[in-house]
């Protein structure tokens, strides 16, 4: 890769890495959930991330005293709520529905960024959030949209609600990110973050066995096995640091478009590992949410240059 380009886009590079690797998820996860309850998932997933996370942590000498470490709580606790809301929807969705809704956080977070940060978002990044939003709507609807919406609408379930919650609360997240992510240590964002989002999760797993909501269950299938490990190193550990490091480079609306990026990756994965076919509509839904981050990236820069 080009030097010149990756310091240019250094941001944008490294949360794609995270949505590539978060784009395999929503099956493996839904699929590790016939093995597991939810919320013992989740804080499995985020106690081997801090277990591993946590010699280098050590090994950086870090200076605890006197440091603020609640921006850092607040942050684990909107990516605890973020994930759990996901979690559990996947076990009363479908992973399209699931995929499409999560996706919806990029529509979300032009508004929290207005609301939070009295930022007003650029012109650009609007339009291009718009158009993801569309592309997004037709990769995930194949050649199936109206299907798609009306499944959503007439059909909408407590999962669906649950993951649209977790659409708006990973929406907060990036937004938060961008306001504490530079003020604050790195390593000690990083390992609050993950440590808060594991006790969370045993705490909640505890709290649902004991109202019969989900008892506490585990088979250790080889299904189980890979999604565990799969999560908690890649889409749980080297994502929460990537994101964590490098999204305070980009806008939190940029990010949101960069994270839309999810789905074609999923697309592309089931095209080379299972055959699956990406429809026509498909493409152009791909093609959409290309469109919506360049849009975002050179609408500014473009209408400046017709001015002159």
């Amino acid at each position: 890769m080009n030097s010149s380009f990756y310091s240019k886009y250094k941001g944008e590079v490294n949360l794609l890495i995270v949505t590539l690797l978060w784009s395999a998820t929503f099956v493996i996860i839904k699929g590790a959930l016939t093995d597991i309850s939810s919320m013992l998932f989740i804080g499995l997933r985020f106690l081997i991330a801090g277990l591993i996370l946590l010699p280098i942590v050590i090994s950086k000498k870090l200076d605890w005293k006197n440091v603020n470490i609640y921006p850092s709580i607040f942050l684990g606790v909107i990516l605890f709520i973020g994930f759990s809301l996901q979690t559990v929807g996947l076990k009363y969705t479908s992973a399209t529905k699931s995929a499409f809704l999560t996706g919806s956080a990029v529509a979300f977070i032009p508004f929290l960024q207005l609301f939070i940060e009295k930022k007003k978002p650029k012109t650009g990044s609007v339009i291009g959030v718009a158009v993801v939003l569309i592309g997004i709507l037709f990769l995930s609807g194949g050649n199936s949209i109206i299907t798609l919406l009306n499944d959503i609408i007439t059909n909408f379930n407590f999962g669906d609600f649950l993951t649209l919650l977790c659409a708006l609360f990973f929406a907060m997240y990036v937004v938060y990110l961008d306001m504490i992510s530079s003020k604050y240590v790195f390593w000690m964002l990083l390992i609050v973050q993950i440590g808060v989002s594991a006790f969370l999760a045993f705490a909640m797993a505890v709290v649902f066995d004991l109202i019969n909501y989900e008892a506490l269950r585990i088979n250790l299938t080889s299904q189980l096995s890979f999604g565990i490990i799969y999560t908690s190193i890649f889409a749980t550990l080297i994502t929460t640091t990537l994101q964590t490091k490098f999204q305070k480079l980009v806008t939190p609306t940029k990010a949101g478009i960069v994270y839309s990026f999810e789905p074609i990756f999923a697309a592309a994965i089931a095209f080379i590992f299972l055959s699956e076919r990406i429809t026509s509509f498909g493409l152009l839904g791909a093609t959409l949410i290309f469109v919506g981050l360049i849009i975002s990236e050179s609408y500014e820069g473009i209408v400046s240059n017709l001015r002159k």
